[in-house]
C-alpha cells in the first residue's frame, strides 16, 4: 500500500510543449528587460533586427500559439539576443527543438530454406518472375512521377529566416495591426521586478493577482477601463504603460499605489 501511495503522489513529467512554453516566457522577459535598460522601443527593434512587430511582442510575452515552428522560433531568439548585446547562439540554444526520430534500417528478409530444394529450372523461372514485377514497379512509380510533376510546379524552399526585402514588406501591415489593436485596447502594463516584492494588481474592480513575485519576472495586465499596481517596495518594481519605455515606481523600501486609468474614446 505504500509503494501505491508513493506512485499517486508523483506528478508527470511536463509535455515538450510545456517546457517550450515555460522556457520562452523565461527567456521574453530576460529580453524584454534588456531592451527597457537600452530604452529602445519595439519598433527600433524591428529596424535593428528585420522581424516584425508581432514576433518580436510574441517572443516577449511568452506566446508560443502566436509564433512559428520551434527551430523558426529559436533563429529569431537568436536575432533578438544579438541586436541586445547577448550571444545569440549561446542564448537560444536552451530553447527546447524536437530532435529528429532515429531512422533504424530494416532487418534482412529471412532466408527461405525450402529455395534449396527447388530445381534450377524452377529458380531460373522464379528470377524471372522477380526481374518483371521489378521492372514494372518502377516503370509504374516512374510514370507516376512523371505526371506528378507536369501537373504541379515546385515550391520555393522554405528557409528559417526571410530575406531583409520580405521583411521589410511584412513589417508595415503588422505595424497597422498592433495600431488597431492599441485602438481597441484601453490599458496595459508591463512589470518587471529587480528584487523579490509583493505586488497586488486589481483590473477592473478585480483583483487580477495579489502575491510575491521573484527576482527578474516580468508579467503583463490587460484591463478595459482602469489598472491598479499597488506593491511594498515601489523600487523593486520597474513598470511601463502601453508598451512605453519602463519606469520605477517610486523609492526603495517604501509601498506606492498606482492608478492607471484608460483614456476616454470619442
Amino acid at each position: 500500500m505504500k509503494w501505491l501511495k508513493r506512485k499517486k503522489n508523483e506528478q508527470p513529467a511536463p509535455t515538450l510543449e510545456q517546457q517550450r512554453a515555460e522556457k520562452l516566457r523565461e527567456m521574453g522577459a530576460q529580453l524584454w528587460a534588456a531592451r527597457q535598460e537600452r530604452s529602445l522601443s519595439l519598433d527600433e527593434m524591428v529596424v535593428i533586427t528585420k522581424i516584425s512587430r508581432r514576433l518580436l511582442q510574441a517572443i516577449e510575452e511568452g506566446n508560443l500559439e502566436d509564433l512559428p515552428e520551434p527551430v523558426y522560433i529559436q533563429g529569431l531568439i537568436r536575432q533578438f539576443a544579438d541586436a541586445l548585446g547577448f550571444n545569440g547562439a549561446q542564448f537560444a540554444k536552451d530553447f527546447p527543438v524536437a530532435s529528429a526520430p532515429v531512422v533504424t534500417p530494416p532487418a534482412p528478409p529471412p532466408v527461405n530454406r525450402s529455395l534449396g530444394l527447388l530445381r534450377p529450372i524452377h529458380l531460373y523461372l522464379l528470377y524471372i518472375f522477380v526481374i518483371v514485377c521489378s521492372v514494372s514497379g518502377l516503370s509504374h512509380v516512374l510514370n507516376k512521377a512523371a505526371v506528378s510533376a507536369n501537373e504541379s510546379q515546385p515550391k520555393p524552399e522554405t528557409v528559417s529566416q526571410p530575406a531583409p526585402e520580405e521583411e521589410a514588406i511584412e513589417a508595415q501591415p503588422v505595424s497597422e495591426t498592433v495600431n488597431t489593436d492599441q485602438e481597441n485596447q484601453s490599458v496595459q502594463i508591463g512589470v518587471t521586478l529587480k528584487e523579490a516584492s509583493w505586488i497586488r494588481v486589481v483590473a477592473d474592480g478585480k483583483t487580477a493577482f495579489e502575491g510575491i513575485l521573484p527576482e527578474g519576472t516580468h508579467r503583463i495586465w490587460k484591463a478595459q477601463d482602469e489598472l491598479t499596481v499597488k506593491t511594498n517596495n515601489a523600487g523593486s518594481v520597474m513598470m511601463s504603460v502601453n508598451q512605453q519605455a519602463a519606469k520605477q515606481m517610486g523609492e526603495p523600501g517604501k509601498p506606492e499605489e498606482v492608478k492607471i486609468a484608460a483614456k476616454p474614446q470619442y
